[in-house]
């Protein structure tokens, strides 16, 4: 007997196909039970639609969450939850001032995190001074009025990580200096 060859994994083409045959009832029944599935879904269309008193909220908990975890709860830091959580509201909205906004809070978060328990996580840093540069470059494509305020917050996330060692201040020196023309 032959063996049965395995079925390939459905695609976005194969999920179109599928939804082409929806009218608008039946599609928008299918919306209601995504955004009734996962607080993750109700986050997106919240943001896409512009709904609520801030969009940036749910994924800023997010955020804080996993850069700033309860550890008398044992709970663990995850930095990729942290970034995903940015990456899910570029996809839902993508509006540059939200981003970075959710960029320099994620440095806030992660800084003081290692400030108030003393984190020595090397990755931990390594993905902080990463985000710290995707902030400072993100900010530098807005209007001054919405960039010299995550600049400053920036700055004062550069002078808190001048106490963590392993070089997390110098490289944040030499960002800020190179990023906004001015010495760090």
């Amino acid at each position: 007997m032959a063996k049965q060859q395995p079925k390939p994994q459905p695609t976005w083409a194969d999920v179109k196909a599928k939804l082409a045959a929806f009218d608008r009832t039946g599609l928008l029944e299918l919306i209601h039970h995504l955004y009734a599935a996962h607080n993750d879904n109700q986050a997106f269309l919240h943001a896409r639609f512009g709904l609520g008193q801030d969009v940036l909220e749910p994924y800023k908990k997010t955020i804080d969450r996993w850069l700033w975890p309860d550890v008398f709860r044992n709970q663990d830091t995850s930095v990729s939850q942290a970034k995903r959580a940015i990456s899910d509201y570029r996809k839902a909205v993508g509006d540059p001032v939200g981003l970075a906004e959710l960029m320099v809070f994620y440095c806030e978060q992660a800084s003081g995190f290692c400030k108030d328990i003393g984190q020595q996580d090397e990755g931990y840093f390594d993905a902080l001074v990463r985000m710290f540069e995707q902030a400072l470059k993100s900010a530098n494509t807005l209007p001054a009025t919405d960039r010299d305020d995550l600049i400053a917050r920036l700055d004062h996330v550069r002078e808190i990580s001048h106490a963590f060692g392993y070089g997390v201040g110098d490289d944040m020196d030499f960002l800020l200096a190179k990023y906004t023309r001015r010495s760090g």
